[in-house]
């Protein structure tokens, strides 16, 4: 019988998560204030702690999501908790896209808490619940881009504009990937309640390759192009220019070497 110092339990923030959070609020201070000798490490580690935040929080909005539309399972598997070790795939939720963030720069979707849908009814908390994970990103890239088209950067300190407009980009590029209503993804997962069940089974074997579809797509020059001159489209409509996301990846990049433009870019 659970209990319910149990059910409590089952939602405590992890240590895990508030140790990630420390850490980018941590690094967060020693890019704002260049405490760091190098300041790109300060940079390398706040965006990476924070991206990883932003992942924790885009599977929990799932997770929540699914408990008041009638999942009660959820607590138990320990996805309210905010502690990435409980995802069904932490090597697809959390590795993985950190891994992308450092070789290519961009924002990799997670995706890996298992929710019971038969415990659901209405096609609608089916869909939401596909879409509370992006909306999260989307909501994280504004917090990101505010002080951009708020036009209040007077005082906050170059390196720290650059980490904040790499972060964005990271957001919105997981925003629109996620998105995208491909088997697998969160954008399919948006769309298929109210698809037929003759389509959905015949889509349901692709769903495992969904995501590698995509970035073999974006491989095409072509395709990469239309992709990025989207991304770009949306951050200079928020406020952030190309100086600011080119910095942003290479002072992320640190191992590479110091930029001399970027050092002395406004």
């Amino acid at each position: 019988m659970t209990t319910a110092a149990s059910r409590r339990s089952d939602r405590r923030i992890s240590p895990v998560f508030v140790g990630i959070v420390a850490v980018t609020a941590v690094t967060g201070w020693a890019a704002w204030t260049g405490f760091a000798a190098q300041p790109g490490i300060a940079v390398f580690l706040f965006v990476t702690a924070a991206w990883i935040v932003s992942l924790c929080l885009h599977e929990y909005a799932h997770a929540r999501t699914a408990l008041h539309s009638g999942d009660i399972s959820i607590g138990a598997k320990g996805y309210l908790t905010l502690n990435p070790l409980k995802y069904t795939h932490a090597l697809l939720s959390i590795v993985l896209p950190v891994i992308f963030v450092i070789m290519g720069g961009i924002g990799l979707p997670g995706g890996a808490v298992f929710i019971e849908r038969q415990r659901i009814q209405g096609r609608w908390k089916h869909s939401l619940i596909s879409a509370a994970g992006p909306l999260t990103n989307v909501l994280f890239a504004a917090v990101c881009t505010a002080p951009f088209w708020l036009h209040a950067l007077d005082g906050v300190p170059r390196d720290f504009q650059y980490a904040l407009a790499f972060l964005a980009l990271l957001q919105v590029t997981a925003a629109i990937l996620n998105f995208l209503p491909v088997p697998g993804l969160d954008g399919y997962g948006v769309i298929e309640p109210w698809l037929s069940y003759d389509i959905r089974r015949q889509v349901e074997p692709f769903a495992p390759f969904g995501l590698l579809a995509v970035f073999a797509i974006l491989w095409i020059p072509s395709v990469n192009g239309v992709f990025f001159d989207a991304i770009d489209s949306i951050l200079n409509g928020l406020g952030i220019d190309d100086i600011h996301r080119y910095c942003g990846q290479e002072l992320y990049r640190f191992w590479q070497g110091s930029n001399e433009f970027c050092s002395v870019s406004p």
